[in-house]
């Protein structure tokens, strides 16, 4: 494959300009990231586009996500200068924080509107992220029924949508946005692995020889149960390794329906939490 990904859907152009125009109406900016690509599923072209407009990084799929690795970038994310929170939006898990940690957030324009005599109203915000990260999930759980479209493909949600979830938010909906291309390749595959951008985009067996290798390297014991497998097979090469699976599967020669099992079971959290973007390595 080649090392550029071009893919960059007309209407997420058009959800560019339209962020862009909507930002004056807005107080915060939600980012949602997925847990397991705190840096991978954030878009690079959103520092540009929101400037200095206050954010909260929400990191959702908790449950999916390695703790230990959640934990350190929000350390991170603090030392840049942002405010973030682990949440989980499909279970509710610190989904009720939001609006506290916004006002966090908005401490300094809220003493300023007070200051002047403004009087309060519910804080506006729009939720912004890369497709199939969950924001419709996540709006549908802070209104408290569904009112947002949901789908578990990238690119379900298309317009945009004021919604009043009460006296102290109101949510502006916006579609995913996805940068051009990934100059960086493994980021593609990232992104693939966990099903952020369209399977048809890569091959199944380069991305599924891509998470083999990673749940190999950092969680050999995980690998070995899930597959029934030695410590002595995990010495083989990735592909001869997925080729054993693949026969221990009864899949005989299927290698494209091996290499499916093996995405399908890693995006479910079969093989366990993860976090592919590890802090120490980026």
């Amino acid at each position: 494959m080649s090392g550029n990904i071009q893919w960059f859907p007309g209407h997420m152009a058009k959800a560019r300009v339209k962020i862009q125009e909507k930002l004056k109406f807005v107080d915060i900016i939600y980012e949602i990231l997925d847990a397991r690509l705190p840096i991978s599923s954030r878009n690079p072209m959103l520092d540009k586009i929101l400037q200095q407009k206050p954010r909260l990084l929400l990191i959702n799929k908790s449950d999916l996500g390695d703790r230990v690795q959640l934990k350190k970038w929000c350390v991170s994310f603090k030392e840049q200068g942002y405010n973030s929170l682990i949440i989980n939006a499909k279970f509710n898990t610190n989904v009720k924080k939001i609006i506290s940690e916004s006002k966090i957030v908005l401490k300094e324009k809220l003493k300023r509107d007070e200051a002047r005599g403004l009087k309060s109203r519910a804080i506006r915000a729009m939720i912004i992220g890369i497709p199939n990260v969950g924001k419709s999930t996540l709006m549908n759980r802070l209104v408290g029924q569904k009112k947002a479209q949901v789908g578990n493909k990238p690119g379900v949600t298309k317009g945009q949508q004021w919604i009043r979830l009460n006296s102290d938010l109101e949510l502006l909906d916006t579609p995913g946005i996805l940068w051009p291309n990934f100059e960086n390749e493994e980021v593609g595959k990232k992104l693939a692995l966990t099903g952020a951008i369209k399977d048809q985009l890569l091959h199944a067996d380069d991305v599924a020889l891509f998470g083999l290798a990673f749940f190999v390297n950092h969680f050999p014991k995980r690998v070995m149960e899930r597959y029934s497998l030695t410590e002595s097979d995990l010495s083989l090469s990735t592909v001869d390794l997925l080729l054993l699976i693949l026969q221990k599967r009864g899949f005989k020669d299927d290698y494209e329906r091996a290499s499916q099992m093996i995405i399908q079971e890693i995006r479910a959290g079969k093989l366990g939490p993860y976090t592919l973007d590890l802090l120490e390595e980026v």
